[in-house]
């Protein structure tokens, strides 16, 4: 079954929400301005949050100690990197935290398959955070976990769920008005969950 991620939490009203649903994985932004979380915000969110869901912090060319800290103190469980990192930069992170590190990859052709980076998990999406999907037509069969991600929401969750990757990555399609609502999170979560 595959695995479901709710990302761009702000709020306790979004902690309760997923607590009562369950995804997989909830997402923590540090970048931007919409979603953007401060260490003092994403440590009071997770007191909130229940242990068996996973929480990945999302950042864009973050300084590696920033990113630390976050994983040594257990505020987040996996490192998404959605900027320019380059090996370099994932090699250096390696040696400081040991979790799951996803790479964004932004899918504009087929050559953007053509990228590979020593992570856990390929991350495949739009321009993030834009709530837009790429062609997914073009999804290639890879030997790593791919999150799928931009633009999946409760009209396209099906096809999506066609898709031969390990999770989906869903924000935008969840809210109304810019804020996570509790009634697509359920409908979303139990269609991948296969409940309605």
């Amino acid at each position: 079954m595959k695995k479901i991620k709710i990302c761009g939490l702000k709020r306790r009203e979004d902690i309760e929400y997923v607590n009562k649903y369950q995804p997989d994985y909830i997402g923590f932004v540090f970048a931007g301005k919409k979603r953007k979380l401060t260490y003092n915000q994403a440590v009071d969110l997770k007191k909130y949050l229940i242990s068996s869901i996973q929480v990945v912090g999302v950042f864009v060319n973050e300084d590696i100690s920033f990113v630390e800290k976050l994983v040594r103190e257990h505020v987040i469980d996996l490192v998404q990197l959605h900027g320019q990192e380059d090996q370099k930069y994932i090699q250096a992170l390696k040696e400081k935290v040991d979790v799951p590190i996803i790479k964004a990859i932004q899918i504009k052709n087929e050559d953007s398959f053509n990228e590979h980076y020593d992570v856990d998990y390929l991350y495949d999406h739009g321009t993030g955070g834009t709530g837009e999907s790429f062609d997914w037509s073009m999804l290639k069969e890879i030997d790593k976990p791919v999150f799928l991600a931009g633009g999946i929401n409760l009209l396209n969750i099906d096809d999506a769920l066609k898709k031969n990757v390990y999770a989906l990555d869903v924000s935008s399609g969840v809210e109304t008005d810019g804020f996570k609502d509790e009634e697509k999170i359920k409908k979303i979560v139990r269609r991948v969950r296969n409940e309605g």
